[in-house]
């Protein structure tokens, strides 16, 4: 990493507690990043799965913590667009920028989970379609053109926002359209190995990824790359270990089922095919110092998805991670800095 990357929190909201409670302890969790120096915070959207993910509606939530924080950008990793009418994606994401100052980073994607589109009148093979026609419409809306009649046009208007999008992909392809787009590219903490090389690491899947994005980025734009990594550190390499045994173990047929080939099921075998970095800090950055892609991203964001360790212990790996583990890698506490908000 370099001084000049921005350190991120992500959150799928997946503590083993109630919908309200899950909620509260995200909350906790982001105001904690912030007082910890974290540049950004993040969180998933996900319908109908609670094993999956416990927030159908994130922009509320960041609106709750939009009054809670002062300084840390609030972005959505992601807003799966097939499911949203993209008029009101962007009427919400205008008023949550205004309520936030100006912080709101908007991640978009097509979402993955076959049922849920169902309930949307969407099939899953129609989502990347359904996404670039809900793009174009969340453009033109930010843009202020007329919607439908003349005197509709968005109020309040998005000023700087559209310049703050975020698309996720697991391809070559995804990545040459984000982009020609413009738009900010998200990296995976994992993802399925292609059947032709089950072995292939993560950095050998994403480098091409990567290299797409910047040939296909507009002279004169900002690159923007997001790196998300699955990181867990505590102050016991042994205690770090016996709760990724759990969390991964917990979560293993639900990979499977995705599409990933886990042929050793030891714990280190799941941390190796899951692609997560476990331990205390120094085997964390041995870790993270492993990972090729990392220098090239400008956003570093970590999860700690799958370990999901309880609340107490996420909170004391946001403290390692800020005090140890990202200034080992280059990274320097960040100070407030001006942000553009809406005219």
């Amino acid at each position: 990493m370099s001084s000049e990357k921005r350190l991120g929190f992500f959150t799928r909201l997946l503590d083993d507690a109630s919908a309200a409670d899950r909620y509260r302890f995200a909350a906790e969790q982001i105001v904690h990043a912030e007082r910890h120096g974290f540049d950004s915070a993040w969180i998933a959207q996900h319908h109908f799965h609670r094993d999956e993910g416990g927030l159908p509606s994130p922009l509320p939530f960041l609106a709750f913590v939009a009054a809670r924080t002062s300084r840390i950008r609030l972005g959505t990793g992601i807003i799966i667009l097939p499911m949203e009418d993209p008029v009101r994606a962007a009427e919400d994401t205008v008023v949550v920028d205004l309520l936030s100052g100006g912080r709101l980073e908007v991640g978009l994607g097509t979402g993955a989970t076959p049922e849920s589109f169902l309930a949307f009148g969407i099939e899953k093979e129609q989502r990347t379609e359904v996404f670039a026609q809900k793009l174009a419409k969340l453009h033109e809306a930010w843009s202020g053109a007329a919607l439908g009649h003349d005197e509709n046009r968005l109020y309040p208007e998005a000023g700087t926002l559209p310049q703050r999008t975020w698309h996720a992909t697991f391809s070559v392809a995804g990545a040459e359209r984000i982009g020609k787009a413009g738009a900010g590219l998200m990296l995976s903490r994992t993802q399925p190995r292609p059947a032709e090389n089950p072995q292939a690491t993560l950095n050998e899947i994403q480098h091409p990824i990567v290299d797409a994005y910047l040939a296909n980025l507009p002279k004169g734009v900002e690159p923007r790359i997001m790196a998300s990594r699955s990181l867990f550190v505590a102050d016991d390499r042994q205690e770090a270990l016996r709760l990724a045994e759990i969390g991964l173990n917990r979560v293993l047929e639900r990979f499977i089922a995705s599409g990933h080939r886990i042929a050793d099921r030891s714990l280190e075998g799941l941390i190796s095919s899951l692609d997560t970095h476990v331990g205390a800090p120094e085997d964390v950055i041995a870790s993270l110092a492993a990972d090729t892609v990392i220098p090239r991203a400008t956003d570093v964001v970590f999860q700690v998805h799958s370990v999901d360790p309880p609340h107490p212990q996420i909170l004391r790996s946001i403290e390692l991670t800020a005090e140890q583990v990202a200034p080992a890698l280059g990274w320097k506490t960040s100070r407030p800095r001006p942000v553009a908000i809406n005219a």
